[in-house]
């Protein structure tokens, strides 16, 4: 190997390791707020494109867990600020994290897509551009990765929380 392929190997490594870490303070967090709120479920941690990726299970198919999703998972993304404060606070470092909660943002990333797949092949169809609803961040880039997928591009336009993606003609 030569220098550089050995340096970003270890850049890698770190990586991977500060991610993990990531993980664990926040399923440490989680797990206090979930015995504060005297609710069951399982923490599974992971890496998936590069940011940390927690989920909150639960095996009795319990609807206990829904409360911590909330209206249009409103409170989800709030929880989820609040956990990457918690590895602010203990890193010093921005944290990307992403939390998903009763399988909300799985189930959501699939619709999405779909939505997304869907404009594109509307776009492909008419050549003119298709303006969808407003959508938070998360939301946003499913549908651009969907868009790009597809082979369009795509943009966000307007001001939070009316921003909104406008996928475009190639």
């Amino acid at each position: 190997m030569t220098e550089g392929t050995t340096s970003a190997a270890a850049e890698g490594a770190d990586t991977l390791t500060r991610l993990e870490q990531e993980g664990e303070i926040a399923a440490d967090y989680l797990e206090g707020l979930l015995d504060i709120a005297d609710l069951d479920g399982d923490i599974d941690m992971d890496v998936e494109a590069d940011r940390a990726s927690v989920s909150i299970i639960s095996d009795s198919g319990s609807r206990d867990l829904q409360k911590l999703v909330g209206r249009d998972g409103e409170v989800l993304e709030a929880l989820q600020e609040l956990t990457r404060l918690a590895v602010h606070r203990e890193t010093g470092d921005r944290s990307r994290l992403m939390l998903d909660i009763a399988g909300y943002r799985a189930k959501k990333r699939a619709e999405l897509s779909e939505l997304g797949a869907k404009a594109a092949a509307d776009v492909k169809n008419t050549g003119e551009p298709v303006k969808l609803k407003p959508m938070t961040p998360f939301e946003r880039k499913v549908v651009h990765d969907a868009v790009k997928a597809a082979g369009l591009r795509s943009e966000s336009e307007g001001e939070e929380p009316q921003r909104f993606v406008v996928v475009l003609p190639a």
